[in-house]
């Protein structure tokens, strides 16, 4: 009974740590809030049915986002949908402090609209690379695990993601 209750709260913990960053990571691979919340959900069952397997504690933030990225292909793959066909419909659904006055909270919406529909535009490697350093907050080493691709190459996506996205951004913000 123990290890059966030390298991449920371990579970607890990470989910609470981990839930919104992955939601928000899916949501923006999927551009499909039903279909990010499947994905969200099968991620976490996994995880709470490998929770003993998974022997380090550091390893765990890792394995759910490679976990989501293998749902979210295998999703893409089982309907047979190119990823790089759809934008994201929910850029109003990120996570706002409360304190955050109207006019800045619309500000805030308006430029990560601007932002996401940017970015959806680039290769989705690059989208991918971008979403797991900015939104995931993952180091150069662990996307390059996540994704199973040299760290050099994350790097040199990171920065050409990095250049066409200030370049578009400056275009719009200067006109």
């Amino acid at each position: 009974m123990r290890d059966s209750s030390k298991n449920i709260i371990e579970f607890t913990l990470v989910y609470n740590q981990h839930k919104n960053a992955l939601f928000n990571f899916t949501l923006k691979m999927v551009s499909n809030r039903m279909v990010c919340e499947d994905i969200v959900q099968n991620v976490f069952v996994k995880l709470f049915e490998n929770l003993e397997k998974i022997r380090n504690a550091n390893g765990v933030r890792s394995w759910l986002f490679t976990t989501a990225r293998n749902e979210i292909y295998t999703f893409y793959r089982n309907k047979k949908i190119h990823i790089d066909q759809y934008g994201v419909e929910d850029s109003d659904e990120l996570d706002l402090e409360n304190s955050v006055k109207m006019e800045d909270e619309f500000e805030i919406r308006e430029t990560s609209e601007i932002v996401l529909s940017s970015l959806n535009a680039l290769p989705v490697e690059q989208k991918e690379v971008f979403l797991l350093k900015e939104y995931g907050g993952f180091s150069y080493k662990e996307i390059s695990t996540i994704m199973n691709i040299d760290e050099n190459l994350v790097k040199s996506r990171l920065f050409k993601t990095r250049q066409k996205l200030i370049s578009k951004l400056s275009k719009i913000f200067s006109a």
